[in-house]
């Protein structure tokens, strides 16, 4: 479900009709984020350590309204809901993008997610679905590089105003798990203000006992 924004009235009209006519609206933070919890949990529940935090990061996202926002057209409309595109790796080194619904609770993300990962460890190509829909966060995971910055490739011509998620590798630090997350947003969408609440959310999530 989705509802058009109202954007006579929306304070940062201005600031969306603005930043929509960039060439490159995305501008993009990495910060780290404590994991020593969302670790802790997920071994004690013998649980996948990366379907556990990429829920913990489909909840913030869904529970900070801007990143529910998407472009469409010369509306902005609101979606109630927020999926994940994650790419996945295969034994190839190849990957294939993905489609997890989000889910509230976590055993149930985890459950569809299971059979998401599976269908395209075995499905070859690139694309391995179709892709309709927008209500998506675009993910992906680096575990392999602790990294303190990054850009996507992207191609200018296609309209697209989906937040874009990575996370880097986990290291240790002072007996805690630091992992760096990086966020590329839409502009004409957000501010640096609503990537902080996300953060700060996401933070409070991977805190949480599961």
């Amino acid at each position: 479900m989705k509802n058009k924004l109202d954007l006579e009235n929306w304070s940062r009209r201005e600031h969306f009709e603005f930043f929509r006519k960039f060439e490159e609206p995305f501008f993009g933070i990495v910060a780290d984020v404590d994991v020593t919890k969302a670790y802790a949990t997920a071994k004690s529940a013998k649980t996948s350590f990366f379907l556990y935090y990429l829920h913990k990061v489909a909840a913030a996202v869904n529970g900070v309204e801007a990143f529910r926002y998407r472009i469409a057209g010369d509306e902005v409309v609101v979606y109630d809901k927020i999926d994940v595109s994650a790419t996945l790796t295969r034994d190839d080194n190849t990957f294939g993008f993905s489609l997890m619904e989000f889910h509230k609770s976590f055993n149930e993300f985890e459950a569809s997610a299971k059979k998401e990962i599976e269908r395209v460890r075995t499905t070859p190509g690139l694309f391995t679905r179709a892709f309709e829909v927008d209500n998506i966060i675009h993910f992906s995971a680096v575990p392999w590089v602790n990294f303190t910055s990054l850009s996507h490739a992207r191609s200018f011509t296609l309209a697209d105003s989906c937040p874009k998620i990575s996370v880097g590798k986990m290291v240790e630090n002072n007996g805690y798990k630091i992992m760096p997350v990086s966020v590329h947003v839409h502009h004409g969408l957000m501010d640096g203000y609503h990537v902080g609440l996300f953060f700060d959310l996401l933070q409070e999530k991977l805190n949480e006992n599961l």
